[in-house]
């Protein structure tokens, strides 16, 4: 007796789209009825829905969707520099570039595209990128929507001439949160940080969760790759 089974065809979960100023989107949905909405405007994450519909991001009502201004929620690509630590502007230009669709991009691990809805990006420096910052990159960006309704997002950075160049980067997502003050951050401490509302003056974390009471704007430093929130 034979057996039959459904291919997930990631192609197929993929809509296209474009915002009213007319800079494409790129929908990503699962099975469950999950979905992630990513622009091309900084290869920013703009939405990010569970199975119930629920917005997991936020992103600000008073928002500029039009290039060269960056998008402020979601979840922004902060690089070549995060925060204001360079001569850069603040949080680097990545966010404010339109990025390019790939359809060929170089492999990744089988394991990244298996049952996933994804997208993949591309963004080159443009001449004027080159002048305020004269190196010659390839940042890839995969985004990913899982069966289960985890969002993925895999970063590669190429260097293309092969002159040494440092960078920092980082992901800069907005939750939607209900009620802050259920809201804790564990995984943290004794770690050192930064506090930007404190001319950059360096603490060591002393607890075991940080919790949100008044205005936090800290960088901790060799933080790990994964910390809990919880709610």
């Amino acid at each position: 007796m034979g057996h039959s089974a459904a291919v997930w065809d990631h192609r197929a979960s993929l809509e296209l789209t474009k915002d009213w100023n007319g800079i494409e989107q790129v929908v990503l949905r699962n099975p469950q009825g999950a979905s992630a909405r990513v622009s091309l405007h900084g290869g920013q994450v703009i939405s990010w829905r569970n199975d119930r519909g629920e917005e997991l991001l936020f992103t600000s009502s008073k928002a500029i969707l039009k290039p060269p201004k960056a998008m402020r929620g979601g979840i922004s690509i902060c690089f070549p520099q995060f925060g204001n630590c360079g001569s850069l502007e603040q949080h680097g230009f990545a966010r404010s570039k339109i990025w390019t669709i790939e359809d060929d991009p170089p492999p990744l691990h089988p394991n990244d595209s298996l049952g996933k809805s994804f997208i993949d990006l591309l963004l080159k420096p443009a001449e004027e990128d080159l002048k305020c910052w004269p190196h010659s990159f390839e940042f890839r960006l995969r985004v990913s929507l899982a069966s289960d309704g985890n969002l993925i997002m895999i970063s590669r950075i190429r260097n293309i001439n092969g002159k040494p160049f440092s960078f920092s980067f980082g992901y800069h997502t907005h939750f939607s949160v209900s009620d802050i003050s259920e809201v804790r951050v564990e995984g943290l401490e004794t770690l050192d940080y930064l506090d930007n509302l404190c001319q950059k003056e360096r603490f060591t974390e002393q607890g075991d969760a940080i919790t949100f009471e008044s205005e936090v704007d800290r960088v901790y430093l060799s933080s790990p790759r994964c910390c809990c929130s919880g709610s």
